[in-house]
Formats: structure tokens, C-alpha cells, sequence
């Protein structure tokens, strides 16, 4: 097996995998990073979403081999402590149900808040419109974006995705 250096959350790490091994797989089961979830294994459904170097990656779609010295964040690396302000605001607004995708949600909630610190409601829509919920927890998603982002929420919760 080939060795990758990679950088998750600040730390560098080396590991022994396959090159064609799902970064998925590389978090999960080689570095037991758990907090991101296996969800559809084919891109569609963004539990698995993490950080590639700022931008908005499904981990299950990517191989280790094309991540290279590359910075990966995980929902780990966002805060150890929960004082990102996303969950925060996730727990100000008792967003989770079951909770299985929403390390995905606020990955992906802070992908967009990066690009646009402010969103409007399209920009959310258009942002978050990748990631699902079984529950359907939409609603307070969006909320709870919208208090990350210091915005009042729109007066109809800003409807489903």
C-alpha cells in the first residue's frame, strides 16, 4: 500500500491506504474521525461533505490520491468545543432530528457562509440545495444559518429545500 500525507484539520498525517480509498473511508476507518457519515456512497446526498482546501468536496467521491498536501477540515475541525458560530446557532435552533446528516449540513452551511457571509435567500437555497435531510429539518436549517450569519430568518422560514 502506497503512503499519503495529508493534512486534516490542522494536523499532519501520514497513512497506508490504497490509492483509489474514498477519503471517506481514509477519515473514517484509518484516522476514526467518525462526525463524517456514509450517507449515499455516490455523491448525491452530502453527508459526507467535508473541506478541500476551502471548497465544498463529497469525501466519498474523492480518492485519497487526488487530495495530495491538500488541507482537508472535517465537522471536527471546525471547533473542538462546539463554538463555531454554525453549531451554535444548529443548537440555539434544536436543528437536528435524528442528526445522521448534519455534519454535512454545517459543512456545507459553512462553505456557503464563507463565499457569501450574508446570503440571500437564493444563495442559501442554491448552497444548501445539495445536501439532504431525511427528516426534513429544512426549515431549521435555514434558520440556523441565517442566526450564524447574524440575518433575521425569512417571515416563512424560508420553505423546504
Amino acid at each position: 500500500m502506497p503512503d499519503f500525507s495529508l493534512n486534516v484539520n490542522g494536523s499532519d498525517r501520514k497513512v497506508s491506504v490504497a490509492a483509489n480509498t474514498p477519503l471517506l473511508w481514509v477519515l473514517r476507518d484509518t484516522l476514526a474521525m467518525t462526525g463524517t457519515k456514509f450517507g449515499c456512497g455516490a455523491g448525491l446526498c452530502g453527508a459526507c461533505s467535508v473541506h478541500v482546501e476551502g471548497e465544498l468536496v463529497r469525501s466519498c467521491s474523492v480518492a485519497i490520491s487526488e487530495i495530495g498536501s491538500k488541507k482537508v477540515t472535517t465537522i471536527e475541525g471546525l471547533s473542538a468545543d462546539r463554538s463555531h458560530p454554525l453549531q451554535k446557532a444548529w443548537i440555539a435552533e434544536d436543528v437536528p432530528q435524528c442528526g445522521y446528516c448534519q455534519s454535512g449540513q454545517i459543512m456545507a452551511a459553512a462553505a456557503l457562509l464563507a463565499k457569501s457571509p450574508s446570503p440571500t435567500e437564493e444563495e442559501l437555497t442554491a448552497g444548501m440545495s445539495r445536501n439532504l435531510c431525511r427528516c426534513g429539518t429544512y426549515d431549521r436549517i435555514r434558520k440556523a444559518i441565517h442566526r450564524a450569519a447574524g440575518q433575521p430568518a425569512a417571515a416563512n422560514g424560508g420553505g423546504a429545500q
